[in-house]
């Protein structure tokens, strides 16, 4: 029984830390790639174009690939641990989904969710700081799901949806 409550914590505990860890691989991966040398990708993102889908789509395909194997190989191989970081994975993958596209873009017209509490604001400040610019030099506050305590509070800047 104590050997199962143990598998069963360590498995939350991955799930958990690679849901908390992907935050700072979409960090890198958004800093570095998508407003680097993948900006060919991320530029309709950042500009408005009325299309339901965005060429800046592959990068959610992308992560939601990683997801997909971490488990699929994890589950296939009995590697248990894996699966449940594939999860945590994909978990970070609902909450970007939640906040970035419907929250922030409403890119679901039919779905709003606000954002109320000290957290919330705070990304959406970061995200519309982020957004003030429409090219890949010059943007701030690369995060998803985390923002600086300096971005809590009325947000004086540009409004992008």
């Amino acid at each position: 029984m104590a050997s199962q409550i143990v598998s069963i914590l360590a498995h939350a505990i991955v799930l958990l830390a690679s849901a908390a860890a992907f935050e700072g691989v979409a960090y890198v991966m958004h800093r570095w790639v998508m407003h680097g040398f993948g900006w060919f990708l991320h530029a309709d993102h950042h500009r408005k174009s009325g299309r339901r889908l965005q060429r800046n789509d592959a990068y959610a395909l992308v992560f939601a690939f990683v997801s997909f194997l971490l488990i699929y190989n994890g589950l296939l191989r009995g590697w248990t641990l894996m699966a449940a970081s594939g999860f945590g994975v994909a978990l970070y993958g609902l909450g970007y989904v939640l906040f970035h596209d419907i929250m922030f873009h409403k890119r679901l017209r039919w779905l709003r969710i606000p954002a109320r509490g000290a957290y919330l604001e705070g990304i959406v400040n970061a995200h519309r700081r982020h957004h003030a610019t429409a090219t890949k030099d010059g943007a701030t506050s690369f995060g998803f799901l985390y923002a600086p305590r300096r971005f809590r509070g009325p947000y004086e800047g540009p409004q992008h949806g």
